[in-house]
């Protein structure tokens, strides 16, 4: 039989290297799950649904499940003022009564409003689309995973690796 002891410390007693390789090795602790439903749910829960989205080409897709005037005072009830998606939505409602108006008289008034749901669509996902990268953005900061790596009291060896 062979007896093997190792030593093991916690992150703040590591050397500054091996906290370094640490926090190299794991750098997608916070983001190796579904990190993006909460942001999802929020939007469900204003009517919009987010179909896709890719970070590194800046891209995000997605649709109304309600009409855009819904969507848009559902922002207002829900997300406080100093959020984009409330400006965003107040913006829409300032531009869309009005055209609303002119639509019920006109073609050319549906037009406008067709084109102006279709811009708060686009302006409304682009905010999304910034949430989700700060919320990654921090994520795989080195701040957010020493909270980790210490709310979940992992240890480690001398050279960093996780034991």
């Amino acid at each position: 039989m062979k007896t093997i002891e190792i030593q093991l410390f916690k992150f703040s007693e590591l050397s500054e290297d091996a906290q370094k390789k640490a926090i190299e090795k794991l750098s997608d602790i916070n983001v190796d799950y579904d990190w993006w439903e909460v942001i999802y749910e929020d939007a469900e829960n204003i009517g919009l649904k987010i179909t896709e989205f890719d970070l590194y080409r800046m891209s995000i897709d997605g649709n109304f499940n309600l009409s855009a005037a819904e969507v848009a005072q559902n922002i207002l009830n829900e997300h406080g003022e100093m959020c984009e998606t409330y400006k965003t939505a107040e913006n829409f409602l300032n531009e869309f009564n009005p055209v609303f108006a002119e639509y019920m008289e006109t073609e050319e008034g549906e037009d406008k409003l067709i084109d102006l749901e279709s811009d708060f669509l686009n302006s409304l996902l682009e905010d999304y689309r910034i949430m989700l990268q700060k919320d990654f953005d921090y994520l795989t900061s080195e701040e957010a995973i020493i909270e980790t790596i210490e709310a979940n009291d992992y240890d480690f060896t001398a050279n960093g690796e996780l034991y």
